[in-house]
């Protein structure tokens, strides 16, 4: 399985993971919306039917010169279909006689309880609800409405009612709902998953068509490159005619492997390789490799020898593009985990050093008219020989203006109009992809000045764990102070 497939098959699982995370994290907050309401709409269907039926009955008795009459109550039919009754009766002692049980005593309060709810009544001087066991254990919602005599209270019924099921009804509904809810969250997990496949569908074909183009280019570019070398072979042409075509056939490896690292076709294998070799031969590949001087030393790195060589490549042409005059020495130094190029130019402002990484940045040009006569100071000056303009180097009979400075050297030929092709740095998509190779190797790359003017552009590279020191051999060349190709 190629990494970007497997990439796309981590999205969908996360994005079924997410969708269905999001859908139980809805129906969770519904569900406790719907726990929450239930029971407080059950806690107050209970209240009002105990709260009814003790005021009712409390109407049904009366005092009679401090007598209690209690006879309505063996005919009331709320009396009958009380679960549990009684009558609490002020008395000399602190505690209230009770009067009429229904069922038995045991189904009521203790007598601490009994105490208190008496004397809530009478400090509240109306229908008391609270939640107190019964003696036997049993959970119950009380209501004690007050009978008066006179101007003070004599009495309150006693009316209780079970809480049990009311709570095994309520429970039912939690356990209806978390079934209701799990069975949801499955499902819009399930079409999640679907839904998500079908909509990779497309991605995952294009990767597979990009995968079958990219295997048909490799073969259709080798293939004419191995002919090629065996032509040149047999003709016998000369030593660099054959370099021209190894180097062509690295740089078109080295092109399809980063085409499938970049696409995801294929995971970069990281190997053991001389850090220093590699830069060596790279810059011998160059075309003008004259001016390119290297220090090196034995260093041991993990990387893809293909990608590191493009990286070098990159850095090297554009410090020979960009880094002063044709012909500019360009110094390459590799030093454990570290490879620097320095080129002697105008250098790169500092606001932009970050930018220059960034891929489409090109050159700052501004191409100018030198056919015939050319501006300077609002006056007119003949463009015969070579004059500098504003930084800008204007080459007489050519067609051509040249800008050299932090951006590069630029040149277009002369139309007769003044041009601006917009504000860039001059590094295409070089240094872009330099940036891209050292992240891909865990490393870094960015700018620097020079000591004594010019820029050095540095890549850093972790060291090969294993292999931290390293005796070069014999046969290993371009150490210490040597000069590639000079």
């Amino acid at each position: 399985m190629s990494p970007a497939v497997a990439r796309l098959r981590r999205t969908r699982r996360l994005m079924t993971l997410l969708f269905g995370s999001t859908t139980a994290a809805c129906l969770v907050v519904l569900a406790a919306v719907a726990v929450h309401i239930d029971s407080e709409s059950r806690r107050s269907g209970l209240d009002h039917e105990v709260d009814s039926r003790a005021v009712g009955l409390s109407r049904a008795v009366w005092f009679d010169d401090g007598a209690l009459h209690l006879d309505p109550l063996r005919e009331d039919e709320l009396a009958r279909s009380a679960e549990v009754l009684a009558v609490l009766q002020t008395s000399p002692a602190e505690s209230p006689s009770v009067w009429n049980v229904v069922p038995s005593r045991p189904a009521l309060p203790e007598r601490d309880w009994l105490d208190h709810i008496w004397r809530s009544v009478q400090e509240e001087q109306e229908t008391v609800i609270v939640s107190a066991p019964s003696e036997e254990g049993g959970r119950l919602r009380w209501a004690a409405a007050p009978v008066w005599d006179g101007d003070r209270i004599g009495a309150a019924v006693l009316v209780g009612t079970e809480l049990a099921r009311s709570e095994r009804e309520h429970d039912e509904l939690v356990r209806w709902l978390a079934l209701g809810c799990t069975a949801l969250v499955c499902c819009a997990a399930a079409v999640g998953h679907l839904l998500s496949g079908r909509a990779m569908r497309p991605a995952l074909l294009a990767l597979e068509q990009q995968e079958q183009f990219l295997a048909e280019a490799a073969h259709e570019l080798r293939t004419p490159l191995a002919t090629l070398r065996l032509v040149v072979e047999r003709k016998g042409s000369s030593d660099e005619a054959l370099r021209l075509v190894d180097r062509l056939s690295r740089l078109v490896t080295g092109l399809l492997a980063r085409a499938r690292a970049q696409a995801g076709a294929q995971r970069a294998e990281l190997v053991p390789l001389r850090l220093d070799q590699l830069v060596e031969t790279t810059v011998e590949e160059l075309p003008d490799h004259e001016s390119v001087r290297v220090r090196s030393e034995p260093v041991v790195v993990l990387g893809d020898p293909d990608l590191l060589a493009q990286a070098v490549r990159n850095l090297v042409e554009n410090a020979q593009r960009h880094g002063g005059p044709a012909g500019s020495p360009v110094e390459v130094t590799v030093s454990p985990g570290l490879v620097t190029v320095r080129d002697h130019g105008a250098g790169v402002p500092l606001a932009d050093r970050e930018r220059v990484f960034a891929r489409g940045v090109t050159g700052v040009t501004s191409v100018m008219d030198v056919t015939g006569v050319v501006d300077v100071t609002g006056g007119s000056e003949a463009a015969s020989g070579t004059r500098t303009v504003s930084g800008r180097e204007v080459v007489s009979g050519t067609g051509v203006v040249s800008e050299t400075g932090a951006s590069g050297t630029e040149a277009a030929p002369s139309t007769g109009t003044t041009l601006d092709t917009g504000t860039a740095l001059g590094t295409g998509a070089g240094l872009a992809i330099v940036r891209w190779v050292a992240e891909l190797h865990h490393g870094t790359a960015h700018l620097s000045d020079a000591p004594g003017g010019g820029l050095i552009a540095e890549l850093r590279l972790p060291r090969h764990p294993e292999r931290t020191e390293w005796t070069a051999p014999s046969s290993s060349s371009h150490e210490g102070s040597d000069i590639v190709g000079a």
